[in-house]
């Protein structure tokens, strides 16, 4: 990997400075609406921790490149509209066609430098306040609703549906029904005000990535734009594995909005088609899954927040 992965600093100072819708509209964070001004690694840190926590879209700035076993990702500049060459190249969905023949490398291609955060302090600091916001406009949790809907179980007592990184709104459709729905999240009154949750577990992932559940418990595990902050995501990918019944189905969903101080290096170096691989990676890595697949369930592009999906079932065999 580039030594680019090495510091945040650099990270982020050249994200920020690719970004093309961020300095046109105001963001909604965790904190609340923001001033749309760049982030930059030059604060001191005294500064920084005196600014409320921002969130800003990762854009699309990088080229994906797959090549066999030597798949990698390459950090380059903005490619106009469609993204990346990849994207320019596909016929069909870029996002779903990303997995179809992903090249996976033999071993896991990520490490320390490509896990590492700009902020490495406690997550518990970072989430002390609750924020009662959304982190993806109207239409993208619409989108997202839609597609819990179709691929959620018929509603039912004997169903079990597990939201890890869960908050005060899962994004379920209205009135969904279920025996047991868990929440695991990083702050206690946000979970509380989750109407949906039948119980809820407060844990930091990155600090402790275990599940408090039995093995083969859960239909459906979801994530909602969170996976870009998971420091162990093979970990966290295995406890999903365990806690899903056989066929059970997981559904790590994102968008390309984030905080960069607390999103992963290699997500805040990259964009949306790297991001499906990413992901995508840490089914596969995990081990105990169906090839993953991935979907662009983006509402309006260009217009609204984008919005994606990678998916896989657990193994039955």
């Amino acid at each position: 990997m580039s030594s680019r992965f090495s510091t945040g600093t650099t990270v982020l100072s050249r994200a920020c400075s690719s970004r093309r819708d961020h300095a046109v509209r105001p963001v909604v964070s965790r904190a609340g609406p923001i001033e749309s001004s760049t982030f930059t690694g030059a604060r001191d840190a005294s500064e920084r921790r005196r600014q409320p926590p921002r969130e800003w879209s990762t854009s699309r700035r990088s080229a994906f490149v797959a090549s066999g076993a030597a798949a990698l990702l390459k950090v380059a500049p903005v490619l106009g509209s469609s993204g990346s060459a990849y994207a320019a190249q596909a016929k069909s969905d870029p996002y779903a066609d990303v997995l179809k023949d992903p090249g996976f490398p033999e071993k896991f291609p990520f490490g320390e430098k490509e896990m590492g955060r700009y902020d490495e302090s406690s997550d518990f600091i970072f989430y002390s306040q609750p924020r009662f916001v959304t982190h993806i406009d109207d239409a993208a949790i619409g989108a997202l609703t839609k597609y819990y809907a179709r691929e959620f179980p018929p509603a039912g007592d004997n169903v079990a549906i597990l939201d890890v990184c869960s908050s005060w709104i899962s994004h379920y459709p209205e009135g969904y029904k279920a025996g047991k729905i868990s929440g695991l999240g990083m702050n206690e009154d946000e979970l509380k005000r989750n109407p949906i949750l039948t119980d809820y577990t407060v844990r930091d992932l990155n600090e402790d990535p275990s599940f408090p559940y039995e093995d083969n418990t859960f239909d459906v595990v979801t994530n909602t734009v969170s996976v870009d902050y998971l420091t162990k995501p093979l970990e966290v990918m295995k406890e999903v594995n365990r806690v899903l019944k056989p066929g059970g189905l997981a559904i790590m969903s994102f968008s390309n909005r984030c905080f960069p101080t607390k999103a992963v290096a290699i997500w805040t170096a990259t964009g949306d088609l790297d991001h499906v691989w990413i992901v995508g990676s840490y089914y596969h890595f995990a081990g105990g899954f169906d090839a993953p697949s991935a979907e662009d369930i983006s509402p309006n592009p260009g217009k609204t927040d984008p919005m994606f999906v990678v998916t896989a079932r657990k193994s039955t065999a």
